[in-house]
């Protein structure tokens, strides 16, 4: 059972404490979720151990501190990848 796909879907508003987990799950559901990423154009970051963790956060909460260093990571990579789109 813990080889199942999971995923989790973030969302960051700058005025937000930390971001908040709006969508995680595991097989059909993990599938689901990184399939509207896709086509809605919203970057698919590739994490296991960051998915294990988030798909045990609720939907609506904030992300725990302890992942706050990993996630900022993830946001300024995604931030990266969206100026490099913007710039050409």
């Amino acid at each position: 059972m813990n080889d199942r796909k999971k995923a989790a879907a973030l969302k960051y508003d700058f005025n937000q404490t930390a971001p908040r987990v709006t969508a995680a799950g595991m097989g059909k559901i993990a599938e689901k979720i990184i399939e509207s990423a896709e086509e809605n154009s919203v970057p698919v970051v590739h994490n296991k151990e960051l998915a294990n963790m988030l798909t045990k956060v609720d939907i609506g909460d904030e992300i725990p501190y302890e992942l706050y260093d990993i996630v900022a990571k993830v946001i300024a990579y995604v931030m990266d990848v969206d100026n490099k789109i913007k710039s050409r």
